[in-house]
This record gives C-alpha cells, structure tokens and sequence, in this order.
C-alpha cells in the first residue's frame, strides 16, 4: 500500500487541480505502469515451468491449463480440472498482475507468488504431484539443469522453482487499458456511457473495495451472507478465509478480487455461478450495497468496467492467441 501512496501522489500533482487528481488521491484509481523491473533469465526459466505439465503426476495439467493468458489469465470454467479430470472446489482467479494482490490465492493462505506457485503441484485436485518427484524430473532434464545452473548455480529445489515461476508471472503486466489512456488524458478514450458508470461506481460504493491502481486486490471482504442462503448448496469453499483462520468473523469473507481485465475473465465469483459481468455487477449492488440497479445503471457500470481490459506485449488481452 506504501507504493500506491507514492504513485497517488505522483497522479496528483500530474493532474492537479481536475476530478481525477482528486480520485487518485481519494481512491488511488491511477494508471497502470508500462514497465516492471524483472530478472530475464529467471523469467525465461519460470515461463518454460509454467506451461510445462512435467510438474503434473500424469503430464497433462499445467500451471497455464487453470490460468491461460489466451484466457485473461483464467480457465473460463466455473471451476476447474484437474489431474484425472477432477473438479476442483473454486474458481481460478486471473494470473494477470497478481503480483499486485496484497495476499494470494481467494482465501489468502499464501502470501505471495512464490508461496502460491508450491500448492497446485502437491493438491491432489490440481496436479497431484509431489515436489520430490517434480526435483527428479527437473534432475533427469539436461535442459532444466543448464537454466537452473545459469540462474541458481545448479540447485534444482522447489523453492528456486517457484521463485523462478513467480519472476515469470511478476511479468504479466497488463497495462494501456482505455481507462489508463482516459486517466492519461485523452477523455475520447472511453465511451460517455462508460465514464457515466465510472461515475455510478464511485457513488454508488464499489469503489470502496475496490480501490488503487488494480481496483481491488488489497483487503478482505465478507460476502453477505444472504448471497449464500439465496444460491443455496453452501460448500466449504464459499467459507473463505476461515477456512485459513478458523475464525468465525471470517466466514464467507475472501480477497477482493481486482477488477482489471475483468470483462475477460467470466464466469465470475470465487464460485464460478455467474455467467455474465453485467449479472455480476447487479448482483454485488443488490447483495454487497443494498442497491437495486436499473439496467441502465448496470450497463453503465458493466461498460466502464469494460474499459479497463489493459494489454499484454501490446495486444488487448481480448485479443491475446494461444501460444
């Protein structure tokens, strides 16, 4: 949170004086940066295990099959499989700038990218491996052993290895949305009904968890309860961080999610039950702010939201290929 007080700060002396200056310092809403500070070689070496089902006990899960960055960094299945077709309990979350989510994982129980990178392989419903059998693998791959030697000075360990996939993902950057071009200045870079749902998502208190530069992606938030009574077949899952805490003021509250490039990452929710962003945002009105929105609102906001699709190497992440 330090650096985007710093970064607030430097958007409002860049806009001073205007509406925007006052959000950037109110709400830290400010655009993305273009550029991240990373190490190459440990990138290039996380990228190769990221896509690589060698860490899945059968050879056909990966970390890129729950989070496809042809995908918007997901799966686009409300939750998804596993090793053996197994179905896991919740929905993946985007990869796309995660490394900016203040905790990982809907429940928090990592608190960074390279702790989250250890738990999938050894999950029997992801891929069911053990890092034992992962370092073996790597050992007998005469290409893995010259990277892991370039970068680690020859130590294969599961620690190195999620280091590397975590410098890897640090450089899923996604910015240049329409909305960061508005921020920057250019007010033809969204539509008059997107800045009017702009408008209606600061007043009508989304922004209130969904804040900062991400719009979203630093606090904790419970989920009514009622959302859970009226859905029905509540599961372990829709516990959240209690699940980590054992805390009962904990129960049902999550990560917020961020809301960047969130048009490309459906279904929506930690439980995948939601098949559209306009649905979403009036459900999150009706449950989460007590606000029935008329369907112009619900556009408005939904189209604002929209806006905020950034790009990855300079594509728009709708526009992103399979590899």
């Amino acid at each position: 949170m330090k650096n985007t007080t710093v970064l607030a700060g430097i958007a409002t002396i860049l806009f001073s004086g205007s509406a925007l200056a006052n959000d950037a310092e109110e709400y830290g809403i400010i655009p993305l940066p273009s550029t991240v500070e990373i190490n190459h070689d440990k990138a290039k070496l996380g990228k190769k295990l990221f896509n690589d089902p060698l860490l899945s006990v059968d050879g056909t899960i990966s970390c890129a099959s729950c989070h496809d960055l042809a995908k918007g960094g997901t799966d686009q299945t409300a939750v998804s499989i596993g090793v053996g077709g197994q179905k896991g309990p919740i929905n993946s979350p985007t990869i796309y700038n995660s490394e900016h989510n203040f905790v990982q994982f809907w429940d928090g129980r990592a608190n960074n990218l390279a702790e989250q990178a250890l738990g999938p392989v050894e999950n029997p419903k992801e891929m069911g491996e053990n890092w034992t059998n992962v370092i073996n693998k790597l050992n007998n791959n005469e290409e893995y052993k010259a990277a892991f030697g370039l970068v680690y000075g020859g130590a294969i360990t599961k620690e190195n290895a999620a280091d590397a996939i975590a410098e890897f993902e640090r450089t899923l950057i996604t910015p240049d949305s329409p909305f960061d071009k508005y921020l920057r200045g250019d007010k033809n870079a969204i539509s008059a009904q997107a800045l009017k749902g702009y408008e209606l998502f600061k007043d009508k208190g989304c922004v209130s968890c969904h804040d900062g530069p991400y719009l979203g992606g630093a606090s904790y938030q419970a989920m009514s309860e009622d959302y859970f009574i009226d859905r029905g077949n509540i599961t372990e899952a829709d516990f959240g961080r209690f699940n980590v805490t054992k805390d009962e003021y904990d129960k049902y509250t999550f990560k917020v999610p961020m809301l960047r490039n969130i048009a490309v990452t459906a279904p929506y929710f930690h439980d995948g039950q939601v098949k559209t962003l306009q649905q979403a945002v009036s459900i999150m009105a009706k449950y989460q702010l007590g606000e029935e929105l008329s369907d112009s609102e619900a556009k408005s906001i939904t189209e604002f939201l929209e806006s905020l699709t950034g790009q990855y190497k300079g594509v728009s992440l709708d526009k992103i290929e399979a590899e």
